[in-house]
């Protein structure tokens, strides 16, 4: 890659490496490791927690009668992710620390993101001759239960020609709710639940641009053969950066996940209108005031459930081939009468049991 020095020099190699995985399952204590040994090699590496840089009211639902507070808080949730993304971007263009933040539509915290990228301008070559040659190894430290997050990395590695590797813990839930609980401020052991529902771990078979994927299990202490395999994973990505050039699998994977999100979208907007008519039903049928908030809260959960599966059945069942259109129209309307049977099953009880 040219610096665009004129002298025709290049910048040096650098790799994002996800690691992924429920809460708790040691994907800090991993990658405090991996920057460790990355200082043996000579590379400069860093950890981008996002826990740390995404403020922590943009993780945060709530549930409200017509939802529209909900759409908002996680909508603000994505936009983050993508600020970090943005950020990584604009520091492997400029490597310098910058003396703002970067200019994104959600601002992440720039004094964690300073402290992060702070490794990076130290070289750990003893040659100072290499120093600006030193390859840049950049772990990202977030749970990534849907492939559709890892692929957002993925397609930034693709556009910068980056290398690209991912790495899944594999951690029993019952482990990680204890590990949790011994934390000093432990996650409600509920978004745990959920998150182990949703996770989909790398499936190289089904995403081929997952093909630079380990799975470790961390339910006990890794060995040095687990480490040893992800040292050799970084290498190989940092030895084989990805080209900008799509091919027709890559552009596939991206035009099924676009769909698959359109869907998703239209559907919930769907759902969201049918969770205002009953919640006005139940009041025209006079169901006790203190039971609207268990309706409002049943009814969303019923909808947050039948959109993940949604999401899940249609990237699974309905692959897009090349060139094929997809009726998102009719698939929202069919997938949508299945919630509103759920949804009409709910609020009659309701009904018959408070009104």
């Amino acid at each position: 890659m040219d610096t665009g020095d004129g002298v025709g020099a290049h910048r040096p190699a650098a790799c994002l490496c996800v690691l992924c995985g429920l809460p708790a399952a040691g994907k800090s204590t991993l990658a405090r490791t991996v920057c460790s040994l990355a200082a043996q090699h000579g590379w400069s590496s860093t950890v981008l927690p996002y826990d740390d840089l995404i403020p922590e009211h943009a993780f945060q639902l709530k549930l409200v009668e017509d939802g529209d507070d909900k759409q908002q808080q996680t909508t603000e949730w994505k936009l983050h992710r993508l600020a970090v993304l943005q950020c990584i971007e604009q520091f492997l263009e400029k490597r310098q620390a910058p003396t703002e933040p970067p200019a994104t539509g959600c601002q992440i915290n720039s004094a964690v993101w300073g402290r992060c990228i702070q490794p990076l301008l130290e070289p750990k070559t003893v040659d100072h001759s290499k120093a600006d040659h030193s390859p840049l190894l950049i772990l990202l430290d977030d749970n990534f239960y849907y492939p559709s997050m890892r692929y957002e990395v993925y397609q930034l590695a693709r556009k910068c020609s980056l290398g690209f590797c991912q790495v899944y813990l594999h951690c029993a839930m019952e482990l990680c709710i204890s590990r949790n609980q011994s934390r000093s401020k432990p996650l409600p052991t509920e978004v745990i639940l959920e998150m182990t529902k949703r996770l989909e771990s790398p499936n190289p078979q089904k995403n081929p641009w997952e093909k630079q994927s380990i799975t470790l299990n961390s339910t006990d202490s890794l060995s040095k053969w687990d480490i040893q395999r992800l040292m050799e994973l970084i290498s190989s990505a940092l030895s084989n950066p990805l080209s900008p050039v799509e091919d027709d699998a890559e552009q596939k994977e991206a035009d099924r996940i676009k769909c698959a999100t359109s869907v998703v979208h239209q559907a919930d907007q769907a759902c969201r209108r049918l969770v205002s008519e009953a919640m006005k039903s139940a009041r025209e049928n006079k169901v006790d005031p203190k039971h609207m908030r268990s309706l409002a809260a049943e009814l969303n959960e019923s909808k947050t459930r039948f959109l993940h599966n949604l999401r899940k059945q249609f990237l699974q069942e309905l692959p897009i081939a090349q060139g094929e259109d997809i009726d998102v129209e009719h698939v929202v309307k069919t997938a949508v009468e299945v919630f509103n049977q759920d949804k009409n099953k709910i609020l009659k009880s309701f009904i018959a049991d408070h009104a």
